[in-house]
């Protein structure tokens, strides 16, 4: 159950748009309510039709990016996403919510009040901006999920590892709040507030894919959450989602790559280790861009030409490694989510689709052998 007193405080201030007509506005704009002048969200691109016994799915492509801190790779997949009607899910840091000053009004689980392994949200502009960009990308159709506030990994003292139910619900309170009163929490009472609440978050990615399953689901369940993107995959290939106690699982592929010659988590950063230990070498960025493409791209013919598993794109707007994995993840959706019969959309909406589905034929696709698992496959 959502907590009342954060969806009751947290008032949804639309910003006004000030263009009178549809027309004055650039292409690029979001709808307007003419009534009322104020923006209006894109819709869901996946059609809701149950399936006949026998009929193909759709190929889903989900992309979704921990953290969303601001980067110039952020306009890049606003405007990749646009040109193609690509959906992705934007998987938000609480730290973000916080200005550098503010820090000390977040306390993670375990750790000391302001304590944090990765940057807080900067200067007071930073985080107008990063509002901005929120907005922007929930008006173009977006989802917006949690990437949880503190990023505690393993070598960091009380990891999600080891959190408790009680831990993890700790830390998505204080996700929910830090997004509920970012307003007053960094005395930025002339700048908009988030045009999304609480009840928006409907699932997300743990920090380092940390995280015990039998402590997170409680927790996700209290907090009205319908899905997860945290697990790394419990076998070879890609497979259709199950449902775990009422939380739809989409795993972290861990698939065969051509380009790497073995089975490869499909993750930037896990690319990135397995290629050079994780080093920054600029230098090798136009070499491991086209790695991660082949990968992406054999993954896809895959999972298409055979069980038409929903293939899960987990990235970073990180510059790691000379900016190697952002180019090459937007030049893969600029040229899948144009295919025929591919859908690039958010967790949510398929979330929706698989709940529509007649159970006997979402079992058969769950049953249907894994794509990718090996090279012959």
């Amino acid at each position: 159950m959502r907590f009342a007193a954060l969806i009751a405080a947290m008032a949804v201030v639309v910003v006004g748009c000030a263009r009178s007509s549809a027309d004055s506005a650039p292409a690029d704009a979001p709808l307007v309510d003419e009534a009322s002048f104020t923006p209006v969200r894109k819709p869901s691109n996946v059609p809701m039709v149950k399936l006949a016994h026998g009929e193909r799915p759709p190929q889903f492509v989900l992309f979704s990016f921990d953290g969303v801190g601001l980067s110039p790779n952020w306009d890049l997949f606003l405007e990749t996403a646009e040109r193609v009607d690509a959906r992705f899910t934007a998987l938000m840091t609480g730290l973000y919510f916080l200005t550098d000053a503010n820090r000390h009004l977040y306390q993670g689980p375990g750790h000391q009040a302001g304590e944090a392994a990765i940057a807080f949200g900067g200067q007071a502009e930073d985080v107008r901006n990063q509002v901005d960009y929120l907005n922007r990308t929930w008006l173009a159709g977006h989802e917006m999920g949690t990437h949880y506030v503190g990023h505690f990994c393993h070598g960091g003292g009380y990891n999600g590892d080891r959190w408790s139910t009680a831990d993890w619900n700790h830390e998505l309170e204080q996700f929910y709040a830090l997004m509920a009163n970012l307003q007053a929490n960094n005395g930025l009472f002339d700048s908009p507030d988030l045009l999304f609440g609480p009840e928006a978050v409907l699932g997300g990615r743990t920090q380092c894919l940390e995280g015990r399953l039998d402590q997170l689901i409680p927790a996700w369940k209290q907090h009205g959450m319908t899905w997860d993107s945290s697990m790394p995959a419990d076998r070879p290939g890609l497979t259709w989602p199950i449902d775990i106690d009422g939380i739809w699982e989409f795993p972290i592929p861990y698939a065969y790559s051509p380009a790497f010659q073995q089975r490869q988590t499909a993750l930037d950063y896990n690319f990135w280790y397995t290629f050079n230990k994780a080093t920054e070498q600029p230098e090798t960025a136009p070499r491991l861009r086209e790695m991660v493409a082949e990968t992406y791209t054999y993954l896809y013919e895959r999972a298409f030409h055979g069980n038409r598993a929903p293939l899960v794109i987990a990235n970073h707007f990180n510059d790691w490694n000379g900016n190697s994995f952002n180019p090459a993840t937007a030049d893969f959706m600029s040229a899948v989510c144009a295919a025929p019969e591919t859908i690039c959309a958010t967790h949510a909406d398929v979330v929706a689709w698989l709940e529509l589905q007649d159970p006997a034929v979402l079992t058969h696709w769950q049953q249907l052998p894994a794509a990718a698992a090996a090279a012959e496959d």
